[in-house]
C-alpha cells in the first residue's frame, strides 16, 4: 500500500496509541464511578449520534426522567428520586458515553492523519484496523449490557458487565502492546526461554482477576462480607453454593467475592515468586526485564492492600474508582513485563 510506511517503527504512531490508552483508562474509571453511583441505567435509549447532546431545557429533562420512570430500577429503588437527583446520575452515564465517543474520535482522526502523512508502519496497519473494530464492538456490547437492566432487573447482568469490562481491558492491552511495537520496532528472534510463556500466563491471570472483580461489582458483593481475612468470621462463606455452577460462578455474592479474594492471593504469590526468580543471576534476564518484574510485584501487592481497604470501608465511590484504576495499571505492568521479556 503506497500510503504505508515501510520502516518498522513510528514514534508518532506510538504517541497516538499511548494517548488512546489513556482515554481508555479514563473511560474504565468513569464507567466504574457510573456503576458505583447507580447511574448506568439512567439513559434508557441507545442513540449513538443524537445522544451526544444532553437535554437542553426543562421539557427535555422531564422527557428523559419520564423514560427512566418506566424501568424497574426506578419503581423498586428510586421512587422518591427528584429531578435534580436524576440529573446527577444522568450526568455520570452521559459522561461515560461521551468518553466512548471521544475514544472513537481519538482513534479515527489521528489514524487517518497519520495515514496521509505516511507515518503508519505497514506491519501495524491491519492491527490498527483490528483495534478500531474492537472499539466499535465495545459500543454494541455496552448497550447490550445496559439493556439487561431495563426490563426485569434493577441493575445490569453481572456476566454482561464482565464482558463489557473485559473487552475494554483487552483493547487496552492490545493498544499498549502495539504502541510499544511502534516505539521500539519489531522484535526479531524473540526469546523462546521459559520467561516468555510464564509472563503471558501471569498476564492472563491478571486479566482473569479483573473479570472476577467485574463480577463482584455486578453482584454488588463489595458491600457485604466487609471483614478480612475472614468472611463474616468464617474462612469459607456459608452461602458459597448457590444451587448451580453458573449461579455460584457469576450471580452469588458470597462465592463471587470469595473467588476474587482467592485470585488476589494467588496473583500476589505468583508475582513475588516471579520477582525472586528474576533477581537470580541464572534468570538470564536483562536489567529492564528485571525491573519490570519487580514493578509488577509491587503493583500487585499494593493493589491487594487497596482491595482490602476498599472492602473494609464498604466500597465508597472514591475508593472503588481508585481500586479500579489500580486494576488497569496492574494490567499495564503485566503487559509491559510480557512484552519486555520477548526482547531479551
Amino acid at each position: 500500500m503506497p500510503f504505508l510506511l515501510s520502516q518498522q517503527r513510528s514514534r508518532s504512531v506510538a504517541v497516538w496509541l499511548f494517548v488512546l490508552a489513556a482515554f481508555i483508562l479514563a473511560m474504565v474509571v468513569v464507567g466504574g464511578a457510573t456503576r458505583l453511583t447507580g447511574s448506568g441505567l439512567s439513559i434508557t435509549e441507545w442513540r449513538p449520534v443524537t445522544g451526544a447532546i444532553p437535554p437542553l431545557d426543562e421539557a427535555g429533562w422531564q422527557s428523559e426522567f419520564a423514560k427512566y420512570k418506566t424501568i424497574p430500577q426506578y419503581h423498586l429503588l428510586n421512587r422518591d428520586m427528584t429531578l435534580p437527583e436524576f440529573k446527577v446520575i444522568y450526568g455520570w452515564e452521559w459522561g461515560h458515553r461521551l468518553l466512548g465517543r471521544l475514544v472513537g474520535l481519538v482513534f479515527l482522526a489521528p489514524f487517518l492523519t497519520l495515514l496521509v502523512l505516511r507515518k503508519v508502519p505497514r506491519r501495524l496497519f491491519w492491527r490498527c484496523g483490528l483495534l478500531f473494530g474492537l472499539g466499535g464492538l465495545q459500543g454494541l456490547v455496552g448497550w447490550w449490557m445496559v439493556s439487561s437492566g431495563l426490563s426485569e432487573r434493577v441493575s445490569v447482568a453481572p456476566e454482561r458487565l464482565a464482558i463489557h469490562l473485559g473487552l475494554a481491558l483487552a483493547l487496552f492491552v492490545l493498544v499498549i502492546w502495539t504502541a510499544l511495537e511502534a516505539w521500539y520496532g519489531e522484535v526479531r528472534n524473540a526469546s523462546a526461554g521459559p520467561w516468555r510463556p510464564w509472563t503471558l500466563v501471569l498476564l492472563g491471570g491478571v486479566f482473569l482477576q479483573c473479570l472476577l472483580g467485574a463480577l463482584v461489582a455486578g453482584t454488588h458483593a463489595g458491600f457485604i462480607f466487609n471483614d478480612w481475612p475472614l468472611m463474616n468470621g468464617e474462612m469459607w462463606p456459608k452461602d458459597y453454593w448457590a444451587g448451580s455452577f453458573w449461579m455460584t460462578l457469576a450471580h452469588n455474592q458470597a462465592s463471587v467475592q470469595f473467588h476474587h479474594r482467592l485470585g488476589a492471593y494467588g496473583l500476589s504469590v505468583a508475582a513475588v515468586a516471579v520477582a525472586i526468580l528474576a533477581a537470580r543471576p541464572s534468570s538470564m534476564l536483562a536489567s529492564q526485564s528485571r525491573l519490570a518484574a519487580y514493578g509488577l510485584a509491587a503493583v500487585i501487592l499494593l493493589q491487594a492492600v487497596l482491595g482490602v481497604i476498599t472492602l473494609m470501608a464498604v466500597t465508597p465511590v472514591w475508593l472503588g474508582m481508585l481500586h479500579q484504576s489500580g486494576a488497569v495499571l496492574l494490567l499495564l505492568a503485566a503487559t509491559y513485563l510480557a512484552w519486555r521479556v520477548r526482547r531479551t
